[in-house]
Protein backbone atom coordinates (compact mmCIF):
# COMPACT_ATOMS: atom_id res chain seq x y z
CA UNK A 1 0.00 0.00 0.00
CA UNK A 2 1.34 3.50 -1.29
CA UNK A 3 1.24 6.07 2.37
CA UNK A 4 -0.06 9.55 1.33
CA UNK A 5 2.63 12.02 1.81
CA UNK A 6 1.23 14.42 4.20
CA UNK A 7 3.29 18.06 4.09
CA UNK A 8 1.35 20.68 6.07
CA UNK A 9 1.86 24.32 5.55
CA UNK A 10 0.52 26.21 8.73
CA UNK A 11 -1.53 29.88 8.23
CA UNK A 12 -1.96 31.98 10.64
CA UNK A 13 -3.13 35.76 10.67
CA UNK A 14 -4.41 38.51 12.61
CA UNK A 15 -6.04 41.65 11.68
CA UNK A 16 -6.59 43.51 14.98
CA UNK A 17 -5.41 43.77 18.28
CA UNK A 18 -9.04 42.54 19.48
CA UNK A 19 -8.27 39.35 17.81
CA UNK A 20 -5.15 39.21 19.73
CA UNK A 21 -7.19 39.84 22.82
CA UNK A 22 -9.70 36.94 22.20
CA UNK A 23 -7.02 34.10 22.01
CA UNK A 24 -6.30 34.50 18.16
CA UNK A 25 -2.82 35.65 18.34
CA UNK A 26 -0.06 34.46 15.76
CA UNK A 27 1.61 32.49 19.14
CA UNK A 28 -1.82 30.98 19.82
CA UNK A 29 -2.65 29.79 16.39
CA UNK A 30 0.63 28.83 15.72
CA UNK A 31 1.14 26.86 19.01
CA UNK A 32 -2.26 24.57 18.74
CA UNK A 33 -1.48 24.29 15.05
CA UNK A 34 0.98 23.02 15.82
CA UNK A 35 -0.08 20.30 18.37
CA UNK A 36 -2.81 19.49 15.45
CA UNK A 37 -0.10 18.68 13.22
CA UNK A 38 1.65 16.46 15.30
CA UNK A 39 -1.44 14.43 16.20
CA UNK A 40 -2.42 14.22 12.99
CA UNK A 41 0.90 13.06 12.03
CA UNK A 42 1.40 15.88 9.37
CA UNK A 43 4.87 17.43 8.66
CA UNK A 44 5.43 21.11 8.82
CA UNK A 45 6.77 22.32 6.24
CA UNK A 46 6.30 26.13 7.00
CA UNK A 47 4.52 28.17 9.42
CA UNK A 48 2.85 31.44 6.74
CA UNK A 49 2.36 34.50 8.86
CA UNK A 50 0.51 37.58 7.64
CA UNK A 51 0.24 40.48 10.96
CA UNK A 52 -2.19 42.90 10.47
CA UNK A 53 -3.67 41.84 6.93
CA UNK A 54 -7.18 41.52 6.27
CA UNK A 55 -8.85 38.70 4.78
CA UNK A 56 -10.77 40.21 1.84
CA UNK A 57 -7.57 40.65 -0.01
CA UNK A 58 -5.76 37.31 -1.11
CA UNK A 59 -3.77 39.07 -3.48
CA UNK A 60 -1.97 41.16 -0.82
CA UNK A 61 -1.12 38.66 2.11
CA UNK A 62 2.43 38.12 1.03
CA UNK A 63 2.87 34.80 3.26
CA UNK A 64 -0.71 33.24 1.68
CA UNK A 65 0.77 33.67 -1.46
CA UNK A 66 3.71 31.67 -1.01
CA UNK A 67 1.90 29.44 0.98
CA UNK A 68 -0.32 29.46 -2.48
CA UNK A 69 2.64 28.93 -4.64
CA UNK A 70 4.42 26.14 -2.52
CA UNK A 71 1.11 24.28 -2.90
CA UNK A 72 1.51 24.97 -6.60
CA UNK A 73 4.78 23.70 -7.06
CA UNK A 74 4.40 20.02 -4.71
CA UNK A 75 6.25 21.32 -1.40
CA UNK A 76 3.21 20.73 0.77
CA UNK A 77 -0.20 19.06 0.19
CA UNK A 78 -2.34 20.53 3.25
CA UNK A 79 -3.06 23.48 4.69
CA UNK A 80 -3.64 24.15 8.16
CA UNK A 81 -5.48 26.80 9.84
CA UNK A 82 -7.37 27.67 13.27
CA UNK A 83 -10.30 28.88 11.16
CA UNK A 84 -11.22 29.09 8.07
CA UNK A 85 -11.75 33.07 8.40
CA UNK A 86 -8.06 33.12 9.00
CA UNK A 87 -7.71 32.28 5.22
CA UNK A 88 -11.10 33.53 3.70
CA UNK A 89 -13.46 35.60 4.82
CA UNK A 90 -16.23 34.35 1.88
CA UNK A 91 -16.45 30.72 0.63
CA UNK A 92 -17.07 31.73 -2.86
CA UNK A 93 -13.49 33.68 -2.76
CA UNK A 94 -11.82 30.36 -1.47
CA UNK A 95 -13.77 28.07 -4.65
CA UNK A 96 -12.12 30.51 -6.57
CA UNK A 97 -8.17 30.46 -5.82
CA UNK A 98 -8.76 26.81 -5.69
CA UNK A 99 -9.55 25.68 -8.74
Amino acid sequence: MNEERKVAGIYIRVSTEDQAREGFSLGEQEEKLKALCKYKEYKIYKVYKDAGISAKDMEHRPAFQQMLEDMRIGKINYIVAYKLDRVTRSVSTYESWRR
